[in-house]
């Protein structure tokens, strides 16, 4: 079983080195809900994961903000990146792939309560934090729902 976590980064590169590590927990049919408000660094934490899944650290990983999903292929399984942030209705995500994500690949949801009664009860999640006494700084939990 895995341990829920709460650590604290002190900047973008510290917060890229534990979603590297945080990724090598990751297995086929995980969903990773990732919270934090605008700027928490979701996108970066969400990119390095999947760079480091796809074992390419300068791959180029664009914020599915306009698109609501993209899509990469890792040994470990096919890893779907969406952003709900700009879903209007729940109902939405089935016409972008979500029952093909959850059908054995990674998915990392960025705004997950855009998901509403539909959010699956097994799931990460992963919530960034800010810290008052420093911009640069995360508090980052992750949370273990079985």
């Amino acid at each position: 079983m895995r341990e829920n976590q709460n650590i604290t980064t002190r900047s973008e590169a510290e917060t890229i080195r534990f979603a590297d590590k945080f990724s090598a927990s990751l297995n086929a049919g995980d969903i990773v809900f990732l919270h934090g408000d605008l700027g928490m660094g979701k996108s970066v934490f969400s990119r390095s994961v999947i760079r480091s899944l796809c074992a390419d650290d300068m791959m180029e990983v664009p914020s599915p903000t306009f698109t609501l999903v993209q899509q990469y292929d890792a040994s470990i399984a096919s890893i779907w990146h969406f952003d709900l942030y700009r879903l209007s209705d729940e109902s939405e995500i089935y016409e972008i792939g979500w029952e093909e994500a959850l059908d054995g690949g990674i998915s990392l949801v960025e705004w997950p309560e855009r998901l509403g009664v539909l959010a699956p009860a097994k799931r990460i999640e992963v919530t960034l934090h800010s810290m008052p006494d420093d911009k640069n700084a995360r508090r980052i939990e992750v949370e273990y729902h079985d």
